[in-house]
């Protein structure tokens, strides 16, 4: 098939002709790749198909190991980097051979001729066929760079069935990236475009090995390998079926896509490496369960609200566990899982500090009686025992101080979807889980506890713009939560005082859940149902919180602990606390209708503690942080006075802040709207 019998067969005319109905390249677009599903590091998570059911990821040759590039090109087209398109040589080659033999001995197709069919594909197999392939492929040569045009190779060659591309098929034959492959993996790549459904493994096996060793013979003459890799690489087995692709995160990439269809490549804040451990450690606990349980699990860096895993159910696949659905996203009850926020709210108020006494007895607000979930009784226990033990009767007092309805204004102000029965007002028992929200929120507002009470915006896509952190409560009361949690019994698998969590079991053994965190990361983990079925013995702290140490120790690093922020009163014992914090409800109380109880409205300081020191940042050179300013009782508006002189007039609110101009002791005086005072002495560092 020589250029000149062409030209004189079909005539200058004709060549001028077809010029001239040849027409733009149809250059491959967007629209024609499988979307792909990244992670952080652009390593493969989740790939889908093209709109006609074919797998071609994107691909480039930084992607491919040099060595498959070399062999291709030896294989394929050795003068590539040499000619123009079309490599006279090999025509003039190939004519001679078919003129003296009287048939096709070897073609005088080059890899960008290749490129040029597969942008055009043609049924026919005439000379002017060929020939408009020589002039798209001179043309091509001219329009692309050597590098672009191997592009666009690896991206379109045919590789069986309807896997396109190199990438895919390295996915599919080998399960990993076409960095990895192998001397008899790569081989075994370049010899199945040429034939690709005659020399497919999975059917003709025995054409595929001697395609491979085809391959490897000319990369051995060519002193691309030794003659020990090659026997090596063709000792190598041969695929015998193809293989999934990758589905790691399958529920977080689907809802990426989903989001914005148009995207063909989508980069998560994922790890994949901690996303596939999490995984398997869903399947693994679930596997000795009840087979229609379900779990999630999130894991967020705290520093930047970074979404690091998201495992929606152990089986995208299993119809019993009903995999498909994302229960990270589902409304479910938190049960006791809310209950820090409401010893959060209680400490920021100055109602108690976390080593106040709260009496456990029977109590009863109206017609409502919580029990605790023992139905035992501790008596009289400080707020730091409360929470660990996740005593119901004390979090119900501590709300009934700080109002239901504040609770949950404060939550959905820092974001959070929280869900109320139909046409039922914000009640006592919202506390012990009587509302609904979801795990994405939990894991949200349990790492604002680990930023100093700065709930994130939660980051799912890589350059996403960060909104403006919420605040769910000041840096003092965060922190006295985290010191709490981390005193809590840790599950058999857990070691104690290394991270600070809380487990949760809704009514009716329906949700269990338990949420940890240190410094740099926060992970929640919920077990359940996805038809809301009751699971008898279910309870967040058996089934639930083994998951969450072992996905902490998953993390392969040591737990950071949170320091103390500046303003934070450490005591270590109720002796230690100003009167009025040592015992709740010490001041004089009146009788409630039905029992409980109701606090006078004599005006107190609760904090700062009188006789205290309070470190507010003088020493160490910078702006002084402002000052926590937290009274009891007294009937609003509130004057603050220093040293006799008011700094701040008309506080609605019982807390403030104030800040100081200079270090030393100061005389700190409340005064509310009847006149009536109260004084404290601080010394301020």
């Amino acid at each position: 098939m020589a250029v000149l019998l062409l030209l004189t067969g079909i005539g200058i005319y004709d060549l001028w002709r077809m010029v001239g109905e040849l027409g733009e390249v149809p250059w491959p677009s967007d629209a024609d790749a499988s979307p792909v599903v990244l992670d952080r590091s652009g390593v493969l998570l989740r790939a889908f198909t093209t709109h006609n059911g074919r797998w071609r990821l994107p691909i480039e040759v930084r992607d491919v190991d040099p060595r498959f590039i070399n062999m291709l090109i030896a294989y394929e087209d050795r003068r590539f980097r040499k000619h123009r398109g079309v490599d006279p040589y090999a025509v003039l080659r190939a004519s001679w051979q078919m003129l003296t033999d009287g048939r096709v001995v070897s073609g005088a197709s080059t890899l960008t001729m290749q490129v040029a069919r597969l942008l055009e594909p043609r049924t026919d197999r005439s000379i002017a066929a060929k020939l408009r392939q020589m002039l798209r492929a001179i043309e091509i040569d001219r329009a692309r760079s050597k590098t672009e045009v191997l592009d666009l190779y690896l991206a379109l060659a045919p590789y069986g069935g309807n896997i396109e591309g190199l990438r895919a098929a390295s996915f599919a034959y080998f399960g990993k990236e076409p960095k990895r492959l192998s001397i008899g993996e790569a081989a075994f790549l370049v010899a199945l475009p040429q034939s690709p459904e005659t020399r497919r493994p999975d059917r003709f096996p025995q054409a595929a090995e001697r395609a491979r060793a085809l391959v490897l013979d000319r990369a051995r003459e060519r002193g691309l390998i030794s003659v020990a890799e090659a026997d090596y690489a063709k000792a190598e087995p041969i695929p015998s079926e193809r293989r999934l692709f990758p589905a790691l995160a399958p529920h977080a990439a689907q809802e990426a896509l989903e989001a914005t269809p148009g995207e063909r490549i989508i980069r998560l804040t994922l790890d994949a490496r901690l996303q596939a451990a999490l995984e398997a450690l869903a399947r693994q606990r679930l596997a000795a369960l009840d087979p229609r349980l379900s779990a999630a699990i999130l894991v967020v860096d705290n520093a930047t609200g970074e979404l690091r895993a998201h495992v929606g159910s152990p089986d995208f696949l299993s119809e019993q566990r009903s995999g498909s659905i994302d229960m990270a996203r589902a409304l479910r009850s938190p049960g006791s899982a809310l209950k820090p926020f409401i010893y959060a709210l209680a400490f920021e108020d100055g109602v108690a500090h976390p080593e106040t006494l709260i009496d456990d007895r029977p109590a009863r607000y109206g017609t409502y009686a919580p029990e605790n979930f023992d139905l035992g009784y501790q008596g009289a226990v400080t707020a730091r025992r409360a929470l660990q033990m996740s005593l119901n009767l004390p979090a119900v007092s501590l709300l009934s101080q700080v109002g239901p309805a504040r609770l949950i204004a404060r939550l959905r102000s820092a974001g959070a979807r929280i869900e109320l029965p139909k046409e039922a007002e914000p009640g006592l028992a919202i506390g012990l889980g009587g509302l609904g929200t979801t795990l994405e929120d939990l894991v949200r507002l349990y790492a604002g506890l680990a930023r100093g009470g700065e709930v994130p915006f939660l980051m799912r896509r890589v350059g996403e713009a960060a909104s403006v952190p919420s605040r769910l409560t000041d840096a003092a009361p965060a922190w006295y939560v985290a010191d709490i949690l981390k005193g809590a019994p840790p599950p058999l698998n857990g070691a104690p005082d290394r991270i600070a969590f809380k487990t949760g079991t809704s009514y009716g053994y329906r949700d269990a859940w338990a949420v940890g965190f240190d410094r740099k990361t926060t992970i929640a983990v919920w077990v359940g149902r996805p038809d809301n079925g009751a699971v008898p013995g279910l309870v967040g702290r058996v089934a639930a919180a083994p998951i969450l140490f072992d996905a902490f120790a998953r993390l392969n690093r040591d737990v950071e602990t949170i320091a103390p922020p500046p303003g934070a009163v450490v005591a270590r014992s109720t002796a230690a606390l100003p009167p009025p914090l040592r015992h709740l409800g010490s001041r004089d109380e009146l009788p409630l209708q039905g029992g409980g109880t109701i606090a006078t409205e004599t005006l107190k300081i609760a904090f700062p503690p009188d006789g205290s020191a309070i470190d507010v940042g003088f020493a160490s050179g910078a702006s002084a942080t402002p000052l926590a300013l937290k009274a009891l009782g007294g009937s609003p508006p509130l004057t603050w006075l220093v040293n006799g002189a008011p700094v701040l007039r008309d506080e609605l609110r019982r807390n403030a802040a104030w800040a100081p101009d200079g270090a030393g002791f100061i005389r700190l005086t409340v005064m509310d709207s009847t006149g009536e005072t109260d004084s404290v002495s601080v010394r301020l560092e």
